[in-house]
């Protein structure tokens, strides 16, 4: 049996323990909101800076990223056809740093660069950072004028298909492929087993095709001799230093350089405006816990995985 000074003691114990959660509870609620809006004011903040660089007075000079493997013309076209029917936007950079990708995704870009620069005689130049080749040297070919540094990689005018034949692993595991077709060659390019001449000289005849149109696209935009251009489509890169030389690029220069000298050709005097496409909203969760994109499957990550055909450097 517990004596009334224990059993006060006790109680007092508990007390004091439900006091001292309470507190932390307290506390802890207290530092989440103080965080949460920390992120809220942050977020309003960026969110409303890149609004007011796309609602700037003034004379404009619109940037368009060109980033990454390209797989389709969105959003690209959509920025550009942004910028050119925009009559404060008075030139247009292409910042690229991309190794190409997708044959008719870079043709799409390239079209719509040559009708900005031909159609609606707006100045378009390409500025090209680390990466400008194949696919993305295709749409930069387009531009009025090619900007590179010293050290960019430039060129691989080329196509590439290439995939994983696992055919020795379906076997190893006593695994069969059962394929029903209708069509001697619906099944060209079969992970599961070896192409047979035939098929090989069905797809060599598509790849040479599009050489073909990449080299032709090439000398249409850059106003070059298509034999010229034949001459050095063999798939090597080069650096802007070499690039310059053999008339891929027109200026080395980086990207402040670009967009000094682009201003001064279109009449704008001073500092440039520069504007950007409205960046992919973010939500309060993003900002909270980060970009887990890296985690997660991608279609560039699974392009290694499809049969396709790519002007791509690798």
């Amino acid at each position: 049996m517990q004596t009334p000074v224990l059993h006060y003691r006790l109680r007092m114990t508990d007390e004091k323990r439900s006091r001292t959660w309470l507190w932390v509870v307290i506390g802890g609620g207290t530092l989440f909101l103080f965080l949460l809006a920390v992120f809220a004011l942050v977020y309003v903040t960026l969110h409303t800076g890149e609004n007011a660089r796309l609602t700037g007075f003034g004379d404009k000079i619109g940037v368009v990223d060109l980033e990454g493997i390209i797989l389709t013309p969105d959003p690209v076209v959509e920025q550009l056809r942004k910028f050119a029917d925009d009559d404060s936007v008075k030139a247009i950079i292409l910042h690229v740093n991309s190794p190409g990708g997708g044959v008719a995704a870079s043709e799409e870009i390239y079209r719509e660069v040559r009708r900005i620069r031909d159609d609606k005689k707006k100045r378009v130049v390409a500025s090209i950072e680390t990466v400008g080749a194949s696919g993305a040297y295709y749409v930069s070919s387009a531009t009025n004028r090619i900007y590179a540094d010293n050290g960019s990689v430039v060129g691989s005018i080329g196509v590439i298909a290439e995939w994983v034949n696992y055919g020795d692993l379906l076997r190893w595991a006593k695994l069969r492929d059962v394929t029903l077709k209708a069509g001697e060659f619906k099944d060209t390019g079969s992970p599961v087993r070896e192409m047979n001449p035939a098929e090989r000289q069905y797809l060599q005849g598509m790849i040479d095709n599009m050489h073909t149109q990449f080299i032709q696209a090439v000398a249409d935009g850059r106003r070059m001799k298509v034999d010229d251009v034949k001459a050095i489509a063999n798939g090597k890169v080069w650096t802007g230093e070499q690039a310059l030389t053999m008339k891929l690029v027109d200026q080395i220069g980086d990207f402040r350089t670009a967009v000094e000298e682009t201003a001064k050709s279109v009449g704008i005097k001073g500092e440039p405006n520069l504007v950007r496409p409205e960046k992919e909203r973010r939500t309060l969760l993003d900002l909270l816990f980060g970009d887990v994109s890296q985690w997660l499957p991608s279609r560039d990550r699974l392009m290694e995985q499809q049969v396709g055909f790519y002007y791509v450097w690798k």
